[in-house]
């Protein structure tokens, strides 16, 4: 419930929430989320007991308030608010404002879908863990909402993401709800500049570090010992990408993580593994390909070429959806305008030494 008065130059609103205990799980121990919010906005912020008085532009006290409301719902449910999460909303903010009434189209000329909105996520929630695993921006909703939707799921986006955490909730969901047998955790094995041969141990011994995201987001959705049984037992499979060759498999959740790196033969050989009742979900970023130079992305050429065929969903997160440390976000930001300046000045020097030598080409011309 809000309370409205203005003037001329600022709006002042009263944001009511339920009790004291409802404010300290939005405001924070000491107001810490409070704090993060001043700093993120212009707007005076400040708490009396379960209210919070906001003074400032009309747009500035609407963004706080659209704030506190999502807040309030996501603690109703349960969920532990962080200050990231208060970064996170800004930070989508201001990507929103910076693109507004544009739609973007990725290389492929594939055009965006809609996002679902924030009113949309609490409906798109994962259950069957430990925990109730929510998507966190619209872009992760979009992809939750894909993979619930379609039998093969493509996501496309930088680390950070939550990629390969949201697939292996999913797996984990439809594993508890009985409507697959076996959840099978595959990547190719292709070192990020790094060398296997030097390693001790088995070829499998030596590609098991390459897999610890995915134990680690099984331990969290599974505990430690739950997991370690499903293993033994083989209902959850986490092997490279070669052992699956030859085989079709029935009634699995099949998840491919780093999938730049396969080859387009490899991305063939992947999707036709799939058998009846089974479902895949392939996550990769298309920015950090460690094949050898020439040797075609199988994850690129499978966005272009399956776009036509229904049942398979196309998702592309992008910095807007980075869920890690705040400061990841501002880290990506940084490296994609060091990468774009770089590219328009190889260019620009490209471009003139093609000019210098036309010149001189034509100097010849004119002396003969």
């Amino acid at each position: 419930m809000a309370k409205r008065v203005t003037d001329d130059e600022v709006t002042t609103l009263t944001f009511h929430f339920r009790n004291d205990v409802e404010a300290l799980q939005v405001l924070g121990a000491a107001d810490s989320n409070l704090r993060v919010i001043q700093q993120n906005t212009p707007a005076r912020v400040i708490a009396r007991g379960s209210s919070v008085r906001i003074t400032g532009p009309k747009k500035e006290v609407s963004i706080v308030q659209q704030l506190l409301g999502q807040l309030v719902k996501r603690a109703q449910s349960g969920e532990e608010l962080t200050e990231d999460d208060i970064e996170l909303f800004y930070h989508q903010e201001r990507s929103r404002e910076a693109e507004y009434g544009e739609r973007r189209t990725v290389e492929t000329g594939l055009e965006e879908p809609e996002r679902p909105t924030e009113r949309t996520f609490g409906s798109l929630s994962i259950e069957g863990g430990l925990m109730k695993i929510r998507p966190r921006t619209e872009g992760q909703a979009s992809y939750v909402l894909a993979m619930k939707e379609n039998a093969i799921t493509f996501c496309a986006g930088p680390a950070g993401t939550g990629k390969t955490y949201l697939a292996v909730a999913m797996a984990v969901n439809h594993l508890s709800r009985g409507n697959v047998q076996r959840i099978i955790l595959t990547r190719p094995a292709i070192e990020a500049g790094e060398s296997l041969g030097y390693l001790p141990g088995t070829f499998l011994e030596k590609v098991d570090p390459y897999f610890r995201p995915l134990y680690d987001a099984l331990y969290e959705m599974l505990g430690v010992e739950k997991t370690r049984r499903l293993i033994e037992r083989e209902i959850i499979e986490i092997a490279p990408l070669a052992y699956m060759r030859g085989r079709t498999l029935n009634k699995s959740f099949i998840i491919l993580d780093e999938a730049q790196n396969t080859t387009s033969n490899q991305m063939k050989m992947f999707l036709t593994r799939m058998g009846p009742r089974s479902r895949m979900v392939i996550t990769g970023d298309p920015t950090q390909i460690d094949l050898p130079r020439g040797e075609t992305s199988g994850l690129a050429h499978a966005l272009g070429v399956l776009s036509h065929i229904g049942g398979i969903a196309f998702t592309w997160l992008d910095e807007r959806d980075i869920v890690r440390h705040s400061l990841v976000q501002q880290i990506v930001d940084a490296y994609e305008r060091s990468e774009a300046k770089s590219g328009k000045s190889n260019k620009e020097t490209e471009e003139s030494k093609e000019a210098d030598s036309e010149g001189g080409e034509s100097t010849e011309a004119e002396s003969e």
